[in-house]
């Protein structure tokens, strides 16, 4: 990246000190990178999990990792050896932010506690990822769909006649670590204000929990009656939890996803039926009576029959490709969107042009496909630059930043210590 576009992001001269691994804490290191911070990403020295997982290439690092881990400076460090541990302690002292998601107590048995952190650095922010609060759950294993489980996604996700489903977007572990970027920016803030450092928790349950919060709205909207816009409101009337819902909106309009021509697994659109856009839509599906049939012409008559009038909608939809379907309804401004395919997305024009799908060079498996920065502020511009190379950059922070000398960065090597 040019010194002028680093001296232009939101977060220049913050240094992030990256102790995490796998997806939640990468997710959230990589957002800070993407906002100018400078984040040195420190492994032990075989390197994060994930450099070896779902390998599509042999013998260099893995999308899965490479996806994650953008922006960000590589070094090793052995954190169990005495020399380890100085050297650790001296990062802590240059850093504004530490963030780790080890398993609980983890760090404390490293020797550093959060009292022995504000020892070293009081100015420091320190973020914790981890899998639940304080409890129960407290040493349970966290996995993403584990967190979907216990955070009240799966109950809530799929049809009712059947299981409970995980949802593809990653909201256990990505979403946690967006979460966690939160908490890590305001403590920063506040930090300008107090002078002081604080402890960012974020457990992965409880961020799931707080993206399923219109489910826990419909819970308690179970102890006044049914649920009239879900499509199986029938079933809800002595219901005390909320059912699986199919792929009803969650919100006050109703919606579904309808198939279109010529039914291949993706060739769906989802349709959002408002009150102004009933009439359109009978027109659309040559049933212009039912705009003026009492039976069909309110939202409150047609809630009994939502999944009849979806169907309605679908015995139109089905004749015509789904381009063809949002063409025409769009047309009429009606909420709708197609399902889009990964393949789609990776080639969708309007998502390159607005930089979510990016190419990066990498100098080992050559270019990929990455997903850009979410995050568009018109005065941080973000470059996506290549993850780094395991220990690519011990030399420069260990010799140029920390002062170590040639001899002892070699036999810190020869001793395993990096």
């Amino acid at each position: 990246m040019s010194q002028a576009l680093e001296a232009n992001q939101a977060l220049t001269g913050i240094r992030v000190l990256d102790m995490t691994h796998v997806q939640s804490g990468p997710s959230a290191t990589q957002l800070l990178a993407w906002l100018g911070a400078d984040v040195i990403k420190l492994e032990n020295t075989t390197g994060d999990i994930t450099r070896k997982q779902l390998r599509d290439l042999p013998d260099v690092d893995s999308l899965y990792f490479t996806m994650l881990n953008c922006n960000k400076r590589s070094i090793t460090l052995n954190t169990k050896s005495e020399r380890g541990k100085e050297i650790l302690t001296e990062l802590i002292r240059r850093s504004d932010v530490l963030v780790e998601n080890f398993g609980p107590g983890a760090v404390d048995r490293m020797g550093f506690s959060w009292e022995r952190i504000q020892e070293i650095n009081p100015r420091l922010v320190y973020a914790s990822i981890k899998g639940f609060g304080d409890g129960p759950y407290t040493k349970f294993k966290a996995y993403e769909v584990v967190a979907q489980a216990m955070g009240g996604s799966m109950s809530t996700t799929g049809f009712e006649d059947g299981p409970p489903l995980a949802t593809g977007a990653q909201i256990g572990d990505s979403g946690t670590g967006v979460h966690c970027v939160a908490g890590i920016l305001a403590a920063l803030y506040q930090r300008t204000h107090t002078g002081r450092g604080q402890r960012v928790n974020v457990a992965m349950q409880h961020a799931v929990l707080n993206l399923c919060r219109v489910k826990l709205r419909d819970q308690q909207r179970l102890t006044h009656g049914p649920l009239a816009e879900y499509p199986n409101a029938e079933n809800t009337s002595e219901a005390d939890e909320v059912p699986r819902s199919g792929n009803a909106s969650g919100g006050g309009q109703p919606g579904w996803a309808v198939k279109c021509a010529p039914g291949g697994p993706n060739d769906y659109v989802y349709v959002i039926v408002q009150p102004v856009g009933w009439e359109p839509i009978t027109r659309l599906i040559g049933r212009p009576e039912l705009a003026e049939d009492p039976e069909w012409a309110s939202p409150e008559s047609r809630l009994p029959k939502l999944a009849k009038m979806f169907q309605l909608i679908e015995e139109w939809s089905s004749t015509l490709p789904k381009w063809e379907v949002l063409e025409q309804l769009t047309a009429h401004n009606i909420p709708c969107g197609p399902i889009l395919s990964t393949k789609e997305i990776v080639e969708d024009a309007s998502l390159a042009a607005n930089e979510m799908i990016v190419e990066v060079d990498h100098p080992e498996r050559g270019s990929f496909t990455t997903v850009g920065s979410p995050l568009k502020l018109s005065d941080s511009p973000v470059q996506v630059e290549r993850s780094p190379l395991l220990g690519e950059h011990n030399e420069e922070v260990y010799v140029g930043e920390l002062g170590l000398g040639d001899e002892e960065l070699r036999l810190l090597k020869t001793n395993g210590v990096i």
